[in-house]
């Protein structure tokens, strides 16, 4: 393996442009895992790998996972400890890091199935946890509209590796979208801060069904909203008006399965 030491290599300047735009993982098709455990998470996806790099550190202290991401990796280096620092974005980075390509083919709405969907929000750690909480309860997918980007670095960190996981849908309107999952037997349900609409743990949720969670501060939009089946609340006793987006999805994605 060739051993890559300078930080101004630019296959190094590539992939920290790949951490930093997203402009540039669109344009790519690429985004980058940073980290033993996530790296390593990539054996048990859908995403092909294709640069791994790695310090000579870690490939002794990762030896089984290190020969097994040569198996799959189109191209393997090793990083100097210095170039491990400059491609970091933790404090102190493992010294594993892996280029992954974005799938072309996305996933569907499949019906039989419980989705979250998400409708613009805005904070990469609120959907990386949104996300996270989504695969650990059992939910099977989720659906994101308007969102940020799904290969931001802070939300692949916050899903914990569940991104490379769950199946994600990523919508390009979601007006449409749940007006097609309604034609095909779906009820779709709008988490608002309202006293008039119908409290969370009064639903009993059908085998297909939606549940959206909106914009951190404007929530969903009013097209979304009258799209829904039904809006629903979380009823909160205390004096604050509305849930922090991630506990909202939490709580939502608990009363979804809860009876299953």
């Amino acid at each position: 393996m060739d051993k890559i030491t300078s930080r101004n290599n630019e296959l190094i300047k590539g992939i920290k442009k790949l951490f930093t735009s997203r402009k540039a993982r669109m344009q790519e098709c690429k985004f980058v895992l940073e980290g033993a455990r996530l790296c390593f998470d990539v054996f048990n996806s859908v995403y092909k790998v294709n640069t791994f790099l790695i310090t000579e550190s870690a490939a002794e202290k990762y030896k089984k996972q290190f020969e097994d991401m040569l198996k799959i990796a189109d191209s393997a280096y090793f990083i100097s400890e210095d170039v491990a620092d400059k491609l970091g974005e933790t404090e102190n980075t493992q010294g594993v890091f892996c280029v992954c390509a974005i799938p072309q083919v996305g996933y569907k709405i499949a019906a039989g199935k419980k989705y979250i969907a998400l409708d613009s929000l805005q904070d990469p750690s609120n959907l990386g946890a949104i996300i996270r909480t989504a695969e650990a309860l059992g939910i099977d997918g989720g659906i994101c509209y308007n969102c940020c980007d799904l290969y931001n670095p802070k939300a692949l960190r916050a899903s914990m590796g569940s991104i490379l996981r769950l199946p994600v849908v990523l919508s390009n309107n979601l007006v449409d979208d749940i007006e097609k999952a309604k034609a095909d037997g779906f009820s779709v349900y709008a988490t608002v801060p309202a006293k008039d609409a119908e409290d969370i743990t009064e639903i009993v949720f059908p085998e297909s069904s939606i549940s959206i969670i909106g914009n951190e501060g404007s929530g969903i939009s009013e097209e979304v909203k009258a799209a829904a089946t039904e809006l629903i609340t979380i009823n909160m006793l205390g004096r604050a008006e509305s849930l922090n987006a991630s506990m909202a999805g939490a709580i939502t994605m608990w009363e979804m399965l809860r009876g299953n």
